[in-house]
């Protein structure tokens, strides 16, 4: 999988084992109700837009 953009980037979470587990469970929860075992949650967060400092 190839996914590009210029407003998120992929959320750099370690160092935050609370936030991972939550990912994990939702990530169980959803293969669990769609019956898909290959379910995977990728977090990201907003960048700052080009040319603000």
């Amino acid at each position: 999988m190839d996914i590009h953009s210029d407003s998120y980037k992929v959320a750099a979470l370690s160092g935050q084992e609370n936030v991972v587990e939550v990912i994990r469970q939702a990530e169980s929860a959803i293969a669990q109700l769609t019956g898909n075992p290959g379910v995977t949650l990728i977090a990201y967060e907003k960048t700052e837009p080009a040319g603000r400092d």
